[in-house]
């Protein structure tokens, strides 16, 4: 781009050229980036785990004090040897109620170890690099998205349909949810039971609170059940689909996009959309041109930049002009770099 001019005829000083990242630098940052967002991916299911081994602890715990304890008041009495036999009889059947508990105990730890596993497997995908394998693993993340934000609006056959579909069932939590959907649909009917016995079970990890249950404090009853649910597994509060609109979002927001002239190509045109970026700040706005490095003229929304895949900006009627000549490729004045036409990417002037 060529440097504007100032009121007084100066051009404005250049700036230094900034040496172009390498493919796979840009890889590399794409995958440090989308790892971010990746938390409670694993946080879930560890915590699940966790909670599943902490459990059958203290039931072995208790068991097997109780077990010990009975062996020995028996050993101080004096029984005849059938209820001797009955008593151990007892014992015994309590010792295989207890097997049985961790059977189904171990099977669902198994359960979260298997889950774990396809999670890292998942999350190795973005080392493996090519264009491919990376549009596979947005594909996945996006249904991810979309699951997520269902069962958080408590569409749950939707969103365990679109897993099966997909085939991500160990990459989603839809077990999780719905065992909050148990709780809140209890609360819902204003009945606590569901409520204090999860309470109750997960104490350790809770807070005390004082709750109020007038008639107008069920809803926030429900919201903070949730944020409770949220943090013991390690899930984010809102959506993901929310966190990921809004991190787009807080890019693109201007003055402008609340102004009667604000184009109908920019998302915060639409209400919907305008009402999830209320609470972020503006994005840093500099008034400045841009002027196209082929055509020194300024590109805007009647001439609009277009951007190579190798990062370089141009405006639409060089290339336009360019591709006319060259069968619809492109080449890049400042790298020689070869593209379609067909391949590149619209910027938005904000």
């Amino acid at each position: 781009m060529e440097p504007e001019a100032i009121a007084n005829g100066a051009p404005s000083p250049t700036p230094a050229a900034t040496p172009t990242p390498s493919p796979a630098s840009r890889l590399n940052d794409h995958v440090s980036e989308s790892l971010k967002l990746e938390y409670q991916l694993m946080k879930v299911p560890f915590e699940h785990l966790k909670k599943s081994m902490r459990s059958s602890h203290r039931l072995v715990e208790k068991e097997m004090n109780a077990v010990v304890s009975s062996v020995a008041e028996a050993a101080e009495k004096d029984m005849s040897k059938e209820e001797a036999v009955q008593h151990l009889t007892s014992l015994v059947s309590r010792l295989q109620r207890l097997k049985r508990k961790l059977d189904e105990s171990n099977k669902c730890e198994q359960t979260e170890v298997q889950r774990s596993k396809a999670r890292l497997d998942h999350l190795e995908m973005l080392h493996s690099g090519g264009k491919e394998v990376q549009s596979k693993w947005n594909s996945i993340r996006v249904d991810r998205i979309l699951i997520d934000y269902m069962l958080r609006l408590h569409y749950y056959d939707t969103a365990s349909k679109l897993a099966e579909a997909s085939g991500i069932q160990d990459l989603v939590d839809i077990d999780i949810f719905l065992d909050a959907k148990k709780v809140i649909q209890c609360l819902r009917n204003k009945d606590c039971s569901e409520a204090l016995a999860w309470c109750a079970e997960n104490k350790s990890k809770l807070k005390k609170s004082k709750l109020l249950f007038d008639s107008k404090q069920w809803d926030d009853l429900i919201d903070q059940f949730k944020q409770e649910f949220c943090k013991m597994y390690g899930m984010t509060t809102e959506s993901l689909l929310h966190i990921h609109l809004q991190a787009g979002l807080s890019a693109l927001k201007t003055p402008f996009c609340f102004e009667e002239g604000c184009t109908k190509e920019d998302p915060l045109s639409q209400e919907s959309f305008r009402q999830l970026a209320a609470p972020l700040p503006f994005s840093k706005h500099i008034h400045s041109k841009l002027v196209c490095y082929i055509t020194k003229e300024v590109m805007d929304e009647h001439n609009p930049p277009q951007v190579l895949p190798n990062g370089y900006v141009y405006s639409t009627k060089a290339l336009e002009e360019m591709a006319k000549l060259n069968n619809g490729n492109i080449t890049c004045p400042r790298t020689g770099f070869v593209c379609n036409f067909s391949e590149l990417s619209k910027a938005y002037i904000s």
